[in-house]
């Protein structure tokens, strides 16, 4: 199953705020190559919620329960709230580890939907 890296400024809607929901539409994405992430989504596609702006930590995970695609400009990813990353990575040690040397998250640093391999995500969530 596809893993995807979701992020978030947590000022606006934070990892703690879909902890509170329980779920959540994914929304607010405009840029093509992001929109294109989530379009390949499917559900059960395990996610990471990443905290931008000061914070820059991956801080929980998700899963995507179901895409509706009939919106011409961005699906509609329903998500469900997974677990708190009991030691969280940010930025510098994404950087660091030779896993991410050639990922989108370090490439394209302003791309907010991030396709992750098996190994990235189990990297973030387990060290």
């Amino acid at each position: 199953m596809a893993a995807y890296l979701l992020k978030t400024e947590p000022s606006v809607y934070s990892f703690a705020d879909l902890q509170r929901d329980g779920e959540t539409i994914w929304d607010g994405v405009t840029n093509p190559a992001a929109v294109k992430n989530l379009r390949e989504m499917k559900p059960g596609s395990k996610l990471i919620i990443y905290h931008t702006g000061d914070e820059k930590t991956a801080m929980g995970t998700a899963k995507a329960l179901s895409i509706d695609p009939t919106d011409p400009k961005v699906p509609l990813v329903r998500i469900k709230v997974g677990k708190a990353i009991k030691a969280p990575k940010n930025l510098a040690q994404i950087k660091a580890s030779p896993l991410f040397a050639k990922s989108p998250l370090v490439t394209l640093g302003r791309l907010s939907v991030v396709p992750l391999t098996d190994d990235e995500y189990t990297w973030l969530v387990e060290g």
